[in-house]
């Protein structure tokens, strides 16, 4: 029997959404990030929301545009353009508050949330600053003995990070939200829909649930139809970052984007093309961009 219909739209997606929210968002920097849910909410009303990402533009556009006032992330990069400037610019300039693990770190927080549990031992972020800078991140002694050395072994209590809502693109997914990768990464998306109590899939494309794996050699949904709430088909959905084996990342585009971090002006008539606008408009423009580059190419 199949399982119920979960297709809505990003809008619909943003209308669940509520200011105030910690909002996971999967990918890895500028890599399969669910970026035309991220610009419907940049088309919103939504304030003061805490973004937890293993970040790219995602975080960097939700802070330039006011969305976020709070980011706990392992990295924010556009990985080709190592730092991601607005995410830099907000962080220099103290706008947001930012937490920085050690990627270790994020990971078992992440682990420790969809495991429902308060915090999670590891040694990653050991003999760094992190718990220095930040206090409330402490450690606890194992209860177990080494067994070469007797000794009890000091970690790091990685703190949950609880999710009010994750936000994700996958390749394929069915009309009740199971979901594949096609890639050889999963980014720890299914590690991030289980750490939040709702969860939304932007794909590529919905299928059967019997087609998902037809082509490639994927034999497992990566993602459970239990643990979403919601699927939006967005084809494209991940530009201008890669979705490879669908396409690349649009560098052109990228190297635009990171240069309306140049002064306000800038990024005002960045925001006026390609932020405050509906996800037709905004293609159409992307369309015309190129075309430009590639006529000033000849």
């Amino acid at each position: 029997m199949p399982g119920p219909d979960k297709r809505c739209t990003e809008d619909e997606v943003v209308a669940e959404l509520r200011s105030g929210m910690t909002i996971g968002i999967g990918g890895w920097a500028s890599r399969r990030k669910p970026m035309s849910i991220i610009r419907a909410i940049l088309r919103s009303d939504l304030t003061d929301l805490t973004v937890v990402a293993y970040g790219g533009p995602d975080v960097g556009l939700l802070c330039r545009s006011g969305h976020a006032s709070k980011v706990i992330s392992g990295f924010v990069s556009l990985d080709t353009i190592p730092l991601e400037p607005h995410y830099r610019a907000a962080r220099q300039s103290g706008s947001i508050w930012a937490e920085e693990l050690d990627e270790g770190m994020f990971l078992s927080g992440l682990q420790a949330a969809a495991w429902r549990l308060p915090f999670l031992p590891t040694r990653a972020g050991l003999g760094s600053d992190v718990p220095r800078v930040m206090p409330h991140i402490t450690t606890v002694r194992s209860p177990y003995p080494d067994p070469d050395t007797g000794e009890h072994e000091e970690l790091i209590a990685a703190p949950a990070l609880r999710l009010d809502v994750a936000l994700v693109h996958q390749h394929r997914a069915d009309a009740s939200g199971n979901a594949v990768w096609l890639g050889e990464d999963p980014y720890f998306d299914d590690i991030m829909v289980r750490a939040a109590e709702r969860s939304f899939v932007s794909c590529e494309k919905v299928l059967p649930t019997a087609e998902l794996g037809e082509g490639t050699d994927v034999t497992h949904h990566s993602i459970s139809r239990m643990d979403v709430t919601g699927v939006v088909e967005a084809p494209g959905g991940a530009h201008f970052t890669e979705c490879l084996p669908d396409y690349g990342r649009d560098e052109a585009f990228q190297r635009h984007y990171a240069g309306s971090a140049r002064s306000d002006e800038a990024w005002a008539e960045f925001s006026e093309r390609f932020v405050q606008v509906d996800e037709e408009t905004y293609r159409a423009h992307v369309r015309e961009l190129a075309a430009a580059a590639e006529e000033g190419d000849k």
